[in-house]
C-alpha cells in the first residue's frame, strides 16, 4: 500500500489572523457566506439587578451601586454594555436606581431602565423616576396566557399588555415588552401582539418606538436553523424582523437550563438581533441567563463590537466571592481552575511553547495568570512549570535537586495522597531550587 506523505512546511501555520496575539480569537468569514442579517453592531444589556436578584444575589444598595460601577469601567465608551435594567418594588431597589440615575446623569455609560409587569397598576410606578425606558413583562405562551388571567386565555392577556403599553407611552417612556416563554409560544399570538404594539405606538414620538425582548425562559430554545416554531431561536428573530422590528429594537434573553445560553445567544445575533440580555458571569434565576463576558468575546470576534476591559471582571468575581455566590471553581474564562492544568503532557506544552495549552493571551486580556496544581499526573514537566510561574526561572529536566523533589512528592501520592499540591507547599524548597539560575524564558 502507497501512503500519501503529509507535506513538510518551511514555518508553522498558526492561523494569526484567527489567533492574533493580543486579541480574542477572530471570525473569518467562508467567501460569500457571511450572513447577511448579521447586524453592522451588536452589544448586550444587564439584568444583574433584577435576574440575577431574583436568582438569589443578594444585593444591600452599596453593593448594588459597587456592581453598577464595575459595570461602568468594564464597558468604557466601547457601547459593548449599554443598559442595565432594575427593580422598582422595594424601597433598597429604588435607592439603587436611584443611585444609577444620578451616576448615569454624570456620564456613566451604563443606561439604567426598569422592570415592570404589564399591567396598568406597575406602569404607574416608573413614571416620574427618571428612566427613559421599561421593560415590561409580557407573557406569550399558552403555558402563561390559559393559566396566569382570569378569565384566562390570549385575548384577555394581550388586552392586558396593551392596556399597560398605552400608559407606559403616556407617561413618555419607551416600552420594551419582554415576550417570556416565546421559545414556547405560539406564532399566532406573538404576530399579531407584536403588530399591535407597534401600531399603538406609532402615535408617539420614533424615540419611544417600542423594543421587543424575546425570552427563552426555561432555556429549551436551539441555534438551529431548520427547526420548526417555536424553538428554533434565529428563526424566532427572523421572522420578527420580517414582521417590521429592526434588529436595533430586537433583544434577546435567553437561560442556560439545556446548556445552550451562549450559543443561542450567536444564533440570534446572526439572525439579525441587535442586543443580549444576560448577566455579567452569568447570574440568574436557576441555572443563570446568558454570561455577558462570554457573548462579547465572541461579538469582538465578529467585529460587532470593540473589545471591554475584561480584566476588571476579577474585581466582580471578588465581590461575588465576598456574598457568596461566587462562581464554581471551572466556570469559563474566571473560575478558580479555568486556567489551572494538572496534567504532565499540558505542563510540558506550556513550558515549550505556551498557546499551546492556552485559547488566547489570558493573563493580557483577562489578567489572570496561566496555573498549574501538581498531582500524580503533573510530572517534572509540572514542576518546572510553576517553577518558572513564580520564580522567573526555568530549571533543566535533569536537575539532580528537582529530580529529588519530583519523587518525593511521587512518593507521597504512591502513599495515597489525594489532594494536589499547590506552590505554598513547596516554595521553600523550590526557592532554594532555582537560587542561581538565570531567567531562560519568561512566561505568558
Amino acid at each position: 500500500m502507497t501512503l500519501t506523505p503529509v507535506p513538510d512546511a518551511p514555518a508553522p501555520n498558526l492561523y494569526p489572523e484567527v489567533f492574533p496575539p493580543d486579541a480574542f480569537p477572530q471570525v473569518l468569514w467562508h467567501p460569500d457566506e457571511r450572513p447577511a442579517t448579521l447586524p453592522a453592531q451588536a452589544w448586550t444589556t444587564e439584568t444583574t439587578h433584577r435576574d440575577g436578584q431574583q436568582g438569589g444575589l443578594p444585593l444591600t444598595v452599596a453593593d448594588g451601586l459597587l456592581l453598577y460601577d464595575l459595570m461602568g469601567r468594564f464597558t468604557g465608551r466601547t457601547g459593548a454594555l449599554r443598559q442595565a435594567e432594575f427593580f422598582v418594588y422595594r424601597p433598597a431597589d429604588r435607592a439603587m436606581l436611584e443611585g444609577a440615575l444620578d451616576r448615569w446623569r454624570s456620564g456613566h455609560p451604563v443606561e439604567p431602565t426598569t422592570w415592570i409587569r404589564a399591567t396598568r397598576r406597575d406602569a404607574s410606578l416608573v413614571a416620574g423616576l427618571g428612566v427613559r425606558e421599561t421593560g415590561m413583562l409580557a407573557s406569550a405562551s399558552d403555558y402563561h396566557t390559559f393559566h396566569k388571567f382570569t378569565p384566562g386565555g390570549r385575548a384577555q392577556a394581550a388586552r392586558t399588555y396593551l392596556d399597560a403599553v398605552q400608559a407606559v407611552l403616556d407617561a413618555g417612556l419607551r416600552p420594551r415588552l419582554h415576550l417570556e416563554d416565546a421559545t414556547r409560544a405560539p406564532q399566532d399570538f406573538i404576530l399579531p401582539f407584536v403588530a399591535a404594539v407597534q401600531t399603538l405606538a406609532a402615535q408617539y414620538p420614533q424615540d419611544q418606538a417600542p423594543k421587543f425582548r424575546v425570552c427563552d425562559t426555561m432555556g429549551v430554545g436551539l441555534p438551529l436553523e431548520g427547526a420548526a416554531w417555536p424553538r428554533s431561536v434565529p428563526r424566532l428573530i427572523r421572522t420578527l424582523r420580517a414582521a417590521g422590528v429592526p434588529g436595533e429594537l430586537l433583544e434577546f434573553h435567553p437561560h442556560n437550563d439545556t446548556h445552550l445560553v451562549v450559543a443561542n445567544s450567536l444564533a440570534a445575533v446572526l439572525a439579525g438581533c441587535a442586543a443580549i440580555n444576560g448577566t455579567l458571569l452569568g447570574k440568574g434565576e436557576r441555572t443563570g441567563n446568558a454570561p455577558l463576558e462570554g457573548v462579547l468575546l465572541h461579538l469582538t470576534g465578529l467585529g460587532l463590537t470593540e473589545q471591554a476591559d475584561f480584566k476588571v471582571l476579577n474585581e466582580l468575581n471578588t465581590l461575588y466571592d465576598r456574598l457568596g455566590q461566587g462562581v464554581p471553581a471551572k466556570y469559563p474564562l474566571y473560575g478558580r481552575d479555568a486556567h489551572r492544568t494538572r496534567a504532565g503532557i499540558h505542563a510540558d506544552g506550556l513550558n515549550k511553547f505556551w498557546p499551546m495549552y492556552a485559547p488566547f493571551n489570558v493573563p493580557v486580556l483577562l489578567g489572570r495568570p496561566l496555573d498549574l496544581s501538581l498531582t500524580k499526573d503533573s510530572g517534572v514537566a509540572g514542576l518546572i512549570f510553576l517553577i518558572r510561574q513564580h520564580t522567573g526561572t526555568e530549571l533543566p529536566k535533569t536537575h539532580p535537586d528537582l529530580l529529588a523533589l519530583h519523587e518525593a512528592l511521587s512518593a507521597e501520592f504512591d502513599a495515597g495522597r489525594q489532594t494536589a499540591v499547590e506552590w505554598e507547599e513547596i516554595a521553600e524548597r523550590a526557592l532554594k531550587l532555582s537560587a542561581g539560575h538565570e531567567v531562560v524564558r519568561s512566561g505568558p
